[in-house]
């Protein structure tokens, strides 16, 4: 937490102020009044972008002094937000509880901490429930413009695979995310279970 509070404690907003591109590429599958939960959401920019479009924002982070600048931001837009500081790896991620997980560059976390989060966010989407995921591929390494120097690979259990998309992009986030970047992009919905079969039928 130290660490994310101090690189955060500065006036301007480290990844900038608007939402992720690939986030906002996606917006025609985010619908008015769905509740979404925005992780590791640090200053704000991608939970109040959602807030603007009408949803029900979540905003998660392991840094209050981010969480402070996301709300900031949330009213100088003119919306809502409900923010809660976490520890993702102890934090109660609660069954079915969101439409839509937001995970955008979420590839802090040391493997223990990775398994505990990319359960979390399949057990806390509804069914039909949809994961929203950008990160960097190994080649990122090569670009140094940002990300970790440890890239793991992202698994979908249980997901159904509805966009996936490897390229080499310019990231224009503020100072933190500044460069061409080799980024991974993803979208899965949580599969639904099948309908309850009659104890009669066939």
């Amino acid at each position: 937490m130290a660490r994310w509070d101090a690189r955060y404690g500065t006036d301007d907003y480290v990844f900038g102020t608007e939402p992720n591109a690939f986030l906002a590429s996606q917006a025609h599958r985010l619908m008015p009044g769905m509740s979404v939960l925005a992780v590791a959401d640090g200053e704000g920019r991608n939970g109040v972008w959602l807030a603007a479009q009408g949803m029900n924002v979540l905003s998660v982070d392991a840094s209050e002094t981010g969480l402070e600048k996301a709300r900031k931001l949330a009213a100088a837009r003119g919306v809502r937000i409900a923010t809660e500081q976490v520890d993702l790896g102890e934090w109660n991620w609660g069954a079915e509880r969101f439409d839509a997980v937001v995970a955008i560059f979420v590839q802090f976390a040391d493997p223990a901490l990775r398994e505990a989060m990319f359960a979390g966010m399949q057990r806390t989407l509804k069914p039909g429930g949809l994961l929203l995921l950008q990160g960097y591929r190994p080649e990122q390494l090569e670009y140094g413009t940002g990300g970790p120097s440890d890239v793991d690979k992202l698994y979908t259990a249980d997901m159904e695979l509805l966009y996936l998309h490897e390229h080499d992009s310019a990231l224009a986030e503020g100072s933190g995310h500044a460069g061409m970047s080799a980024l991974i992009d993803l979208v899965a919905r949580k599969r639904r279970l099948p309908p309850a079969r009659h104890p009669t039928e066939g």
